[in-house]
């Protein structure tokens, strides 16, 4: 049987970049599948997480300064070009996000969503304006036009707050989340050791 890892993820996180290359890498290392689960994890704050923003604007000195540290750290591991702070932070990526979908439904999630990283986290670039998303979705070999309209239409706005909404069901507080086998949930970029080791008992 074939491993399945959920991976409930929105581009706005730097952590989430850093996680989604993880998880790409590990899922063709070892087999297991992969249910891409866009969302938006700024509708997870806001219901069940606030402390994030309480800390972005109280932050602890030397927490905060850790933190930055703990980034560069494992940016410089991954190789990936990521810019830390983009200039556009936090950004909105409901369309982006909706756009993920579009591309899910066409098989091509992950392309898009690692064009729309590389665009903000790269190049410091806003992701919520169509004309920048349309170079993911060609980037994902979609028609970018047809791509934009769909992740605009209100079937594609209910899916990804039913996204959303599933996430906080299911017990999830940010980005990004895998689930393996169901209910067995893992949060941050640096739980994927586990991750792996979950989804290869399963196998």
């Amino acid at each position: 049987m074939t491993a399945q890892v959920e991976f409930f993820f929105d581009c706005s996180s730097p952590w989430t970049y850093l996680g989604f290359e993880a998880l790409v890498a590990a899922a063709a290392q070892d087999g297991f599948a992969i249910r891409w689960r866009p969302f938006l994890v700024g509708g997870v704050f806001n219901t069940v997480n606030p402390s994030v923003y309480e800390m972005r604007a109280k932050p602890v000195v030397p927490k905060a300064r850790y933190y930055t540290k703990d980034m560069h750290d494992w940016i410089r591991r991954s190789g990936l070009a990521i810019k830390w702070t983009p200039s556009i932070f936090p950004v909105n990526s409901a369309r982006a996000m909706r756009l993920c979908l579009v591309a899910d439904a066409a098989g091509a999630c992950e392309p898009v969503a690692r064009r729309i990283f590389q665009i903000y986290w790269g190049e410091d670039r806003d992701i919520s304006q169509p004309d920048v998303l349309a170079e993911a979705a060609s980037a994902g070999g979609l028609d970018a036009a047809s791509a934009l309209e769909a992740a605009d239409s209100p079937e594609l706005k209910a899916q990804l707050r039913a996204n959303t909404d599933e996430l906080i069901a299911r017990g999830g507080f940010g980005s990004p989340t895998f689930y393996v086998g169901g209910d067995d949930m893992y949060f941050g970029q640096d739980r994927i050791l586990l991750v792996r080791e979950a989804a290869a008992r399963l196998t």
